[in-house]
């Protein structure tokens, strides 16, 4: 009889609502239905969905649960809808600080699929949740799990809940199946590319791979070295890289909100934070591929600490290109820079805010990554 294991489909990172810095307001839910858009990056005969009440200070009540394709928009095929259980059950209370991982599913998945996954929060919650994750979700009062449409729904560029859904695959060969996780930042998370489209770097690095896929643990504004929006990326690598089933190799990009985001940090402690941040994945046996850091210098937000942080990323870059604590560096700056000033974004990359790429931008971003040095079981 063949066995099976899980392998990581899709990540969505998600931060605490309670967090001083906001990029965008946390939502608060009351008896109400939220349905959210997943693009799975793999194939599996299986799914599992994972959400979490990590940050809440009380019980989560789950009313109920329901996974389906997506058909357009927030419309479902309703003939693929299967119900989501937790050991059995409809709904479920999940413990404040904890996670949940739902039943196995038989819902056969390809790479490239786009679910729709929809919960129902009968109490009032409000969740964790990804600031600006390029794709939509509904609202609906009541629970709205099995309608076919969001007729009356609100439509928002937000997620809450879901960190993940793992596919189940043949355990024969590990290899035929690596996962590649893009840790990170905005960057990563696509803040710039269309909302909807998956045109994100890391969607368009999925395009390119032969083998195997990448998930996306960007999260907007992270740092490496200090918690400001989300934990800070030495923090979360446990729980966001080294515990995602199927990871065989790491891809960063962090730098920018270290520079930018109250006081830029010192070129030889974000130096130190990327040799540790190499040193742990190579512990755990990971190959680790690191960005180097963006330009920022056209950015139009007030209060960022442009001035302090471009000459740092001068010097941090410098080391990233000469050192060999990573597998390899893409320079990601080199291909974005404007060539008649380094520290500006090009203009046709450029979506607009002065730090962050557009759809093309996002492609150049991904044709950094150099197939040929990532583990073989990519190729």
């Amino acid at each position: 009889m063949t066995t099976q294991r899980w392998v990581a489909g899709y990540r969505a990172p998600l931060v605490n609502p309670a967090e001083e810095i906001r990029l965008t307001e946390p939502r608060t839910f009351t008896n109400e239905t939220v349905r959210q858009v997943v693009r799975v990056g793999g194939s599996g005969s299986r799914l599992r969905v994972l959400l979490t009440n990590r940050y809440g200070a009380e019980e989560l009540s789950i009313g109920a649960a329901r996974i389906a394709r997506r058909k357009t928009g927030g419309e479902i095929v309703p003939e693929t809808e299967q119900p989501v259980r937790f050991e059995g059950a409809a709904s479920v209370r999940v413990p404040a600080g904890a996670d949940i991982v739902s039943d196995p599913i038989d819902f056969a998945v390809e790479a490239g699929d786009v679910l729709a996954l929809s919960i129902h929060l009968p109490d009032s919650v409000t969740p964790a949740f990804a600031q600006f994750p390029v794709e939509s979700a509904w609202i609906a009062p009541g629970d709205r799990t099995g309608d076919i449409a969001p007729s009356d729904a609100e439509e928002t560029a937000a997620r809450f809940l879901l960190t993940g859904i793992d596919v189940a695959v043949d355990s024969g060969d590990p290899a035929a199946t690596p996962v590649l996780v893009a840790f990170g930042d905005s960057w990563f998370e696509g803040v710039g590319s269309t909302l909807g489209a998956n045109r994100r770097s890391v969607d368009v690095l999925n395009e390119r791979l032969a083998t195997g896929w990448a998930v996306n643990q960007g999260i907007s504004g992270n740092q490496l070295l200090a918690d400001a929006i989300g934990e800070h990326g030495l923090a979360r690598f446990e729980r966001d890289v080294l515990s995602v089933p199927g990871v065989a190799a790491v891809w960063a990009n962090f730098g920018i909100n270290d520079l930018i985001l109250g006081e830029t940090a010192d070129a030889d402690a974000l130096i130190a934070g990327f040799t540790a941040l190499a040193a742990r994945a190579h512990a755990a046996g990971l190959p680790i591929y690191a960005n180097t850091i963006g330009p920022f210098g056209g950015a139009i937000y007030p209060g960022l600490a442009v001035a302090t942080g471009i000459p740092v990323r001068h010097r941090v870059n410098a080391w990233l290109r000469g050192t060999d604590v990573f597998d390899a560096v893409f320079d990601v700056a080199a291909a974005v820079e404007d060539p008649d000033n380094r520290d500006v974004i090009r203009p046709d990359l450029d979506c607009g805010d002065g730090m962050h790429l557009n759809d093309a931008g996002a492609r150049v971003m991904a044709e950094t990554v150099d197939l040929t040095v990532l583990p073989k079981v990519f190729h």
